[in-house]
């Protein structure tokens, strides 16, 4: 249906609707249409018109801000794949230069178009002058704002070029932290600007430009818009630098014709470094991934190779590393951090180099290079065209994986909440997902317990995509719910390998393994209180399950589920005797009150000996063979008493 059609149904008298399912069929027109959040009043005012009841009227509502939902998540979703296009084609830009001012205003106006500003500049530094001036715009209108220098830190831009950080203002004028200025306010004024955003562009620790997006109005900027202005200006960097190397072979080789072989080594090594640049940025463009990246890159310049996560973590091997078990690479990496480029270090007799992978302010790992010889410096810069390469496809890895992460967020807080559950719906969810809770399942609350809860968050989201789960924020815990059968055993491995990762201890309660939604939402019930028992214990950081606490758990959890433990001890017992008309139950209670006497017991219930054995033999094959052991007595004598106290016809 197109616009125009899905307009005029949004639009017709009241007398039109036959029912208020015309009206939920127009906002489904409104959202194949794209229509304006404007246009979604269409049907209310209909149905008002008409004289909807106040329930048809509040459906109607419902259904409204439902499809207003929809609409901003399509609209998110739009916007994600634009910064993600904007990158791969600046990537490709790159790969193909020829022109560095195409370049640079093709990065510009993508920066104006992605985020979404009047206006986008880029400056650069002038080293003789000692300040900044415009090199770049795109939607500026004023002579004399393409014309502006600003010295070294007056203004923002100023600012940003001296301190080499981002820096973003909603409001420039009203802003007291930058050093305002006739030339410069009057020259931003001019243009209309006020809401600004300037990240540094960088070659190695020098800041050699900036390059900003405005507004003309008030405006925030988010850590997002940040992080991806910052990664066009890596591009940018990245342009002018691979300009300058042209450049400066150019030079070579009109100067110095009489070092022929020189100069042809040094071309060969710039046209190798931008062939690997070419291959890489093209895996990019065909779909492929970090461990497609590294791979190009060892075949290049030689290996092994490690590819590190933000954590130090390994998330790609390629080639075998040589020799005892890896060093510590913080030092290293943070010096590639703070210097821009690769860094070189040599650890037990061997030499290792180090790429942080960056995205503007944002760590996101590093390519860690094993080397028994010599790494020129063709080869560093093919390193660090992988590690641009590299942070593109994680910053792209890492938006899809925050959107599903949301996704499996929203149902499992729809799995846990308090309520009936739509086990129909929900499981309609989690397959779309991948997940199968006919599968036996186990469950976790995890206490943060002083630590970072985000980054707790995001650990365990690991350990659930790994894993095949779900994992969210839920009742002040983190819960992941995983395919398992060994609740306590990967309850303990939880909590060390949390502890591990943050530097901090948590505490791990479990519970299962259970199958189907029902049972999911009641372990989940038994983790938490496993969690409070482990803590009142005083096994604060340590991990275990429901079941290794037994009653002990009962009595310490926050909130004591006693029909649950009179179920987990003796419900196939209870079962039983409700499907047969028998009265084990009973049994059991006088065997324990004889002191596991089979000949009192019998006299009491006035039975044969032989029936007793038989009953109790019963019992065994339907709780297990050890229920006579001394601490599964325990747990059962107190599972009966309870069981006898709560059922008033048997006190």
């Amino acid at each position: 249906m197109d616009r125009a059609l899905t307009h005029r149904s949004a639009r017709r008298p009241a007398a039109e609707y036959e029912t208020i399912a015309d009206m939920w069929n127009d906002y489904l027109e409104l959202l194949a249409a794209d229509a304006a959040a404007i246009e979604y009043e269409g049907p209310v005012l209909a149905a008002r018109a008409r004289g909807e009841s106040a329930a048809d009227m509040e459906l109607l509502e419902r259904g409204k801000a439902a499809a207003l939902r929809v609409r901003e998540k399509f609209l998110t979703q739009q916007r994600r794949g634009n910064e993600l296009t904007a990158l791969y084609e600046t990537a490709n830009d790159l790969a193909r230069l020829t022109d560095l001012d195409s370049v640079l205003e093709a990065i510009v106006h993508r920066a104006r178009q992605v985020l979404g500003t009047d206006v986008a500049y880029l400056s650069m530094n002038d080293p003789e002058r000692g300040d900044t001036y415009m090199r770049v715009t795109d939607g500026s209108t004023s002579a004399a704002f393409q014309q502006v220098r600003l010295p070294m830190g007056k203004g923002l831009g100023g600012r940003v070029a001296q301190k080499a950080m981002p820096y973003a203002t909603s409001s420039y004028f009203e802003d007291a932290r930058f050093d305002h200025t006739h030339d410069i306010d009057s020259a931003v004024d001019d243009e209309g600007l006020v809401a600004i955003l300037g990240v540094p562009l960088r070659l190695g620790s020098h800041v050699i430009g900036v390059l900003y997006a405005s507004n003309r109005s008030k405006r925030p900027f988010s850590q997002a818009e940040v992080a991806l202005l910052g990664s066009l200006a890596a591009h940018a960097s990245a342009a002018i630098d691979k300009a300058r190397l042209l450049d400066e072979t150019r030079i070579a080789l009109r100067e110095l014709r009489a070092v022929n072989v020189l100069l042809r080594e040094r071309g060969e090594a710039v046209e190798r470094a931008s062939a690997a640049h070419d291959r890489m940025a093209q895996l990019v463009l065909r779909g492929g991934g970090v461990e497609d990246v590294a791979l190009a890159l060892v075949e290049v310049i030689g290996g092994p190779l490690l590819v590190l996560d933000e954590e130090g973590r390994v998330l790609s091997e390629v080639g075998g590393i040589q020799g005892p078990a890896e060093p510590d690479f913080s030092q290293l990496i943070a010096a590639s951090q703070s210097s821009g480029h690769a860094a070189e270090l040599s650890i037990a007799g061997t030499t290792w180099w180090a790429c942080a992978i960056t995205a503007g302010p944002q760590h996101l790992g590093a390519l860690v290079l094993q080397r028994t010889g010599l790494l020129d410096d063709a080869d560093q810069r093919i390193l660090e065209s992988a590690a641009v390469v590299t942070a593109l496809l994680m910053l792209s890895l890492r938006s899809g994986v925050e959107a599903e992460d949301k996704v499996r967020g929203e149902l499992l807080d729809d799995m846990l909440r308090d309520g009936p559950l739509d086990t129909e719906g929900l499981n309609d969810r989690a397959h779309r997902l991948g997940n199968d809770f006919s599968v036996p399942q186990t469950v976790y609350a995890i206490d943060p317990e002083g630590t970072d809860r985000l980054r707790l968050a995001r650990t365990v989201a690991g350990i659930a995509w790994k894993r095949g789960g779900l994992s969210g924020p839920f009742g002040g815990k983190v819960v992941l719910v995983v395919p398992g059968t060994d609740p306590g055993a990967e309850a303990r491995d939880l909590a060390r390998e949390l502890k591990q990762v943050l530097g901090h201890p948590v505490t791990v309660g479990g519970a299962g393994p259970v199958t189907g939604l029902p049972a999911i939402n009641t372990a989940h019930g038994e983790a938490t209180r496993c969690v409070s028992a482990l803590q009142a214990l005083g096994r604060t950081g340590d991990g275990a399950d429901a079941s290794e606490l037994g009653f002990v758990g009962l009595v310490l959890g926050e909130q004591p589920d006693v029909h649950g433990f009179i179920a987990a001890m003796l419900g196939p017992i209870l079962d039983y005797d409700v499907r047969r008309g028998t009265d084990l139950i009973e049994t059991l209670r006088v065997y324990f009150a004889a002191g596991s006497s089979l000949s009192r017991t019998h006299e009491l219930l006035h039975v044969h000996v032989n029936t007793v054995t038989q009953r109790l033999e019963r019992i065994g094959r339907l709780i297990g063979a050890d229920w006579q052991k001394p601490e599964r007595q325990l747990e059962l004598q107190v599972a009966l008493r309870l069981h006898r106290i709560s059922d008033p016809d048997r006190t």
